[in-house]
């Protein structure tokens, strides 16, 4: 199984990349959050899962191997797959999504495109003793006392202002990176829009 990728970026479409490995080009499928770091003819290290079924072999790209390891992971809950489990880790943080499986906060995975509540108590029921240790000390780091859905309201925002997906994807990890103040959208936008501006 392929479970990371070193190479250059050939392509990059709006759900997918081609990375150039020794000439061989792999299509690996992505979400925004990670598509947004990658420029075409840049290199690249991106964590991968492979998935395998009958009838194909799906790569699937993230940042960081714990990014790709909690896409794995959820796939074990019953009635999620990987386009729900890809959605997990764009929309909320690993850590969120950890704390929130290990706490039995079923509204906060319920934040996920595509789950429900009875999803969400399907993923606690069936992954709760699977996680590992989590640390449950204090509030998560990035974004945690924010409201949810921000991310897609200010890439809407932004986007709504003429700012293309992949800048505005870009301008929301650096609020997260920077732990940007702000609990409403509103604010968040703004600054959304001065970390864009600066460039």
């Amino acid at each position: 199984m392929i479970a990371q990728l070193t190479g250059t970026v050939a392509a990059a479409g709006e759900s997918y990349a081609v990375i150039d490995v020794g000439g061989v080009g792999y299509a690996v499928h992505a979400g925004p959050h990670t598509l947004a770091n990658l420029k075409v003819g840049s290199e690249v290290v991106l964590a991968i899962s492979t998935v395998v079924r009958e009838d194909s072999i799906t790569l699937h790209g993230f940042n960081t191997a714990e990014e790709r390891d909690l896409f794995e992971l959820l796939q074990n809950a019953q009635k999620i797959g990987p386009r729900i489990a890809r959605d997990a880790v764009e929309s909320l943080r690993p850590d969120v999504i950890r704390r929130a499986i290990a706490t039995g906060d079923t509204a906060t995975l319920s934040r996920i495109p595509g789950v429900g509540k009875k999803s969400a108590e399907r993923i606690v029921l069936d992954l709760a003793d699977k996680i590992g240790p989590v640390d449950l000390g204090g509030p998560p780091k990035q974004g945690g006392n924010r409201p949810g859905g921000w991310r897609t309201q200010v890439s809407q925002g932004l986007q709504a202002l003429g700012w293309s997906a992949k800048e505005a994807e870009t301008a929301i990890e650096k609020l997260d990176a920077e732990g940007a103040d702000g609990t409403d959208v509103p604010t968040l936008l703004k600054q959304a829009i001065r970390l864009l501006g600066k460039r």
